[in-house]
């Protein structure tokens, strides 16, 4: 095996990924081979991620399968939440689909950490419409088709069949990752709603 293949990306310190972090994850498949991607394995996909954004603590505000890689933007909910661990596990599961098929992602993801002058809700919302226009990039997609693309979602707590870019998709998104941080994903009670003594 050729010597950079064996070295290991450098990373942030780890606090950079807990809490309430946004991280942009990018994965590609082993030699960035095609021939896995299909409606069937969006929906295993999708099901793993669902688990993992719970046990987590982390919403998914978009994700985008393509033929030899794989795009998802996370913020944390929690204090507790760490996206390196979540990241561990997740790809442990995908992996283990993938193999089934002959494939598998590359040894490590590469990520962003966005900074704080990234993590404004318009900032935001320009990193989940860089991740979505992919396809289009490709040519996959006509030329502002992207919204169109099945191999893009999102995935909140709650709302299953929220897609980005449609109308009130946004003020959706930002309502519920707003609630699920201060329940701490449904973990404890809502303290906007708190009754005074």
């Amino acid at each position: 095996m050729d010597t950079r293949q064996k070295q290991r990306l450098k990373r942030l310190d780890p606090e950079s990924y807990r809490g309430l972090a946004w991280v942009h994850w990018t994965m590609a498949i082993e030699d960035r081979r095609t021939g896995w991607l299909d409606p069937r394995f969006l929906y295993k996909f999708r099901e793993v991620l669902a688990h993992a954004m719970f046990r987590y603590q982390l919403a998914c505000p978009i994700f985008c399968l393509m033929p030899d890689h794989a795009h998802l933007l996370w913020c944390g909910l929690s204090e507790s939440t760490d996206q390196r661990l979540a990241m561990k596990a997740v790809r442990k599961d995908w992996n283990s689909c993938l193999k089934r098929i002959g494939f598998q992602f590359q040894r490590q993801p590469y990520d962003h950490v966005l900074r704080e002058s990234e993590c404004e809700c318009s900032a935001i919302e320009d990193v989940a419409e860089y991740i979505a226009r992919n396809p289009e990039r490709k040519g996959l997609v006509p030329v502002n088709g992207f919204a169109g693309y099945i191999y893009t979602g999102c995935l909140i707590p709650g709302y299953p069949n929220l897609r980005l870019f449609e109308s009130d998709s946004w003020e959706i998104l930002w309502r519920t990752i707003s609630f699920l941080k201060r329940t701490e994903c449904f973990r404890r009670n809502d303290p906007k709603y708190a009754q005074k003594t």
